[in-house]
């Protein structure tokens, strides 16, 4: 038996794609708000942490 037809007999089984599709979009409309809101400095310090300029090696 293919996996489609043990979809078909939960009931209910249409608003499980419709919520993940609206918790995806939730969350990357929040992370899209908090990058385009966040301090630019805040941004540019995380960006240098995995190559920092005063290296004394």
């Amino acid at each position: 038996m293919k996996f489609i037809h043990y979809l078909e007999t939960i009931t209910g089984v249409g608003i499980f794609p419709l919520a993940s599709l609206m918790i995806f979009f939730l969350f990357f409309a929040a992370v899209a708000t908090w990058a385009f809101k966040a301090d630019k400095s805040y941004i540019d310090s995380m960006s240098a942490i995995p190559f920092p300029e005063n290296n004394n090696q």
